[in-house]
This record gives C-alpha cells, sequence and structure tokens, in this order.
C-alpha cells in the first residue's frame, strides 16, 4: 500500500534488512528515495539507483586507491573537470567521472535526517579506462 497523504503516496522499496531511521521508497513519479517524515529523492529513477550502486562495486573493486570525505569536507570538494555520469540519474545522490578517477557524493541521508554531518563522498582514484567507462565503451584494436 502507497506511504503517505495523496498525491505524495510512495511506496517501500523491499524490507528493511537493518534498522535506520529511515525507509527506502519509490516515489511517485518514479524516482528512489529516501522517507523519515521528509521525503529525498536520491535518483530520478529505480534504474538509476541500481546503476550507482553496480557502479560503487565496480569502482570499489579497480580503484587503486579510495578516500573518503565527511560533513563539510564534501561541500570542499572540487569538481571542476569533472562530468556527472548520466546513468545514475542523480539527484541529491550523484557520481562524477574524472581523468583516472570516481566520486560518488552522498548528500541524501544528511537531508532527510537534516544532518549535514552526514554528507559523504568517496573519491576512487587510479583507474584505468576500462575502470572508468566499462568494457562497452573501449575500442578493440585492429588487427
Amino acid at each position: 500500500m502507497p506511504e503517505g497523504p495523496e498525491p505524495d503516496w510512495l511506496f517501500e522499496a523491499g524490507a528493511q534488512r537493518t534498522a535506520l531511521p529511515y525507509s527506502f521508497v519509490i516515489g511517485p513519479d518514479g524516482e528512489f528515495g529516501l522517507e523519515a517524515g521528509k521525503w529525498v529523492a536520491l535518483h530520478a529513477s529505480v534504474e538509476g539507483w541500481v546503476e550507482a550502486l553496480a557502479l560503487a562495486d565496480h569502482a570499489r573493486r579497480c580503484a587503486v586507491t579510495t578516500t573518503m570525505l565527511r560533513g563539510a569536507a564534501v561541500d570542499d570538494l572540487e569538481l571542476d573537470g569533472f562530468e556527472a555520469v548520466p546513468e545514475v540519474a542523480g539527484l541529491a545522490d550523484t557520481w562524477w567521472r574524472g581523468s583516472d578517477s570516481l566520486i560518488a557524493v552522498y548528500r541524501g541521508e544528511a537531508e532527510v535526517m537534516e544532518a549535514p554531518r552526514c554528507r559523504t563522498a568517496t573519491i576512487y582514484a587510479g583507474l584505468d579506462a576500462w575502470a572508468l567507462r566499462g568494457l562497452d565503451d573501449i575500442p578493440t584494436p585492429s588487427k
């Protein structure tokens, strides 16, 4: 059953597997987000959320170094020269691609909990072209 007053209904996105102060939900226009008395859309679609999960797994396995920033340090992160990763359909949570790195910026939890210290960014560095783009985007060598 939808949660919340109409027309702002939300559907739960599966049963909780751990104790959290919010629920993962799907919004009326297919957005994936968090609800804790307040609705925050993380991704414009469920597919975007799935892409973000896959990208996090891929980056975690392929990065030479991983650095995590928290709180105010996230706002100081310099993203000039990076391009948004459109496949994640990021709203509050976004991904950025640079020349040899991927950066995940997570603001949704901080927003829904009204706790700026909960903002995080993870920088995955030392990635080659395959780790940045995926196998389908790398040209095959000619013989």
